[in-house]
C-alpha cells in the first residue's frame, strides 16, 4: 500500500488527522489539564523546562551549523558572530527576545551585505 494507491479524497485529511493533529494535540491537553496542579518549583517542571530549553538549543545550533538555503552560503563565522550580537543584545538590553532576535538579524543582513 503507497500514498497514492488511495484515492478517496478523505484520505489526505484522515491522514492529516491521525498521524498530525492526534498526536500532538493530546499532549498539548494533558499539559493543560496537569499543568495547572503542578507547582512551579517542582522537579518534574524544572525538568520539562530543561529539555525544552535544550530542544530549542540543538535547533539554534542546527541552523548555525548546518543551515539551509540562502544562510548556507553564508560563512560560518558570521552566522556565530549574529548569533553572539543578539546574546549580547539580549543580556544587555533588559532581556527582551524580541530585541536580541531583531539585533541577530540585523547584524546577519548587514554580514550578508558587506560579505563577510
Amino acid at each position: 500500500m503507497t500514498w497514492h494507491s488511495l484515492t478517496d479524497w478523505w484520505w489526505p485529511y484522515l491522514f492529516i488527522l491521525l498521524a498530525g493533529w492526534l498526536p500532538t494535540d493530546i499532549w498539548r491537553y494533558l499539559g493543560v489539564l496537569i499543568g495547572g496542579r503542578v507547582r512551579e518549583d517542582s522537579d518534574a517542571l524544572i525538568a520539562v523546562r530543561a529539555v525544552a530549553t535544550a530542544l530549542v538549543a540543538g535547533v539554534i545550533a542546527q541552523l548555525i551549523l548546518y543551515p539551509s538555503g540562502a544562510l548556507a552560503e553564508s560563512s560560518v563565522f558570521l552566522r556565530i558572530g549574529a548569533a553572539a550580537v543578539g546574546f549580547l543584545a539580549y543580556l544587555r538590553l533588559g532581556r527582551h527576545v524580541i530585541v536580541s532576535v531583531i539585533a541577530a538579524e540585523i547584524a546577519l543582513i548587514i554580514g550578508l551585505f558587506l560579505n563577510f
